[in-house]
């Protein structure tokens, strides 16, 4: 973590980002702890120039692993700040806070913003190098002492045409455990993209293959990815416990959806056909065999 300046930051992290969000979650959290305007928080990754190490993202470990070792960069950053600012300010250092991007000396009206502290951390004009390192930059490495354990239930009602064997997934709730939310937003929009995964392995996607070991599936109208008209509104809410294995008590939350949705679809699609005889994906042609099966056992 590099404090410019200017007061503006830069973060380099190895937790990669392919869509999660995390220059926006990143950011937040690194603006929320300095009390800076999020736009002077600038997010790098996967730029090998610049990021020292890096084992990307995946198993939901990005907020979990990746900003826990953010937020014990902050506390560096935080420590050495502080120091700079009790010579700008002319005090002990155990008499300065730091809250809402300003640092104050107790009992005090005594006060600097964070910007002015990273210049003075620079110039270094108020102390010299005996007394203190100049510059404002921070690493640090985060290894967990333990998994996240994330939970939840996701319902899933769906109507099977007994003609055709289409199956249409009538309503959709999901209530998830994900310890402390940094961002809601982000949350629940990977929630949403997880369920549609999940619902189109359960009930479209499949590598077929011939004989002959020719795949017959290359491509994505082949393979059946899911459609907007193939999902539902997802109705999603949360419950909170703050995980205690990390310092932000968060919990992963990327693969939620992906894991709940196939076993609620499967388990919705053969409570309504009264056997579980059949398997994902639950095409049509599938459901409409299994549904056949079952009128010809209930006619015996």
């Amino acid at each position: 973590m590099r404090v410019n300046p200017v007061g503006t930051v830069e973060v380099l992290t190895g937790s990669h980002s392919h869509g999660q969000g995390h220059e926006t979650t990143f950011a937040q959290l690194v603006a929320g702890r300095l009390g800076i305007p999020i736009e002077n928080v600038a997010i790098v990754h996967g730029d090998t120039d610049k990021v020292q190490m890096g084992m990307g993202t995946y198993g939901s470990r990005s907020g979990a692993v990746g900003m826990s070792a953010i937020v014990k960069a902050l506390d560096k950053i935080e420590a050495k700040a502080k120091k700079v600012a009790s010579f700008v300010l002319e005090a002990a250092e155990a008499d300065i806070d730091f809250k809402d991007g300003k640092f104050s000396v107790k009992g005090t009206d005594k006060s600097v913003d964070f910007a002015s502290v990273a210049l003075q951390a620079y110039v270094a004009h108020k102390f010299t190098g005996e007394q203190l390192e100049p510059g404002l930059k921070e690493g640090a490495f985060y290894d967990p002492t333990n998994f996240t354990f994330p939970s939840g239930v996701h319902i899933a009602e769906v109507e099977i045409d007994p003609d055709t064997g289409v199956t249409t997934i009538a309503k959709w709730t999901a209530v998830d455990d994900f310890g402390v939310i940094i961002n809601p937003m982000i949350v629940e929009g990977q929630v949403h993209g997880g369920i549609a995964q999940g619902i189109g392995q359960a009930l479209l996607e499949g590598a077929v293959y011939d004989a002959n070991g020719q795949l017959l599936t290359a491509s994505y109208m082949d393979y059946t990815m899911p459609r907007a008209d193939d999902l539902p509104s997802f109705r999603v809410d949360h419950t909170t416990t703050p995980c205690p294995s990390n310092p932000l008590g968060i919990k992963g939350c990327g693969e939620a959806g992906a894991i709940a949705a196939p076993a609620a679809v499967m388990n919705a699609v053969t409570d309504a056909l009264g056997h579980e005889n059949i398997a994902m994906p639950a095409t049509p042609q599938a459901v409409w065999l299994a549904a056949r099966a079952s009128f010809a056992k209930a006619a015996e």
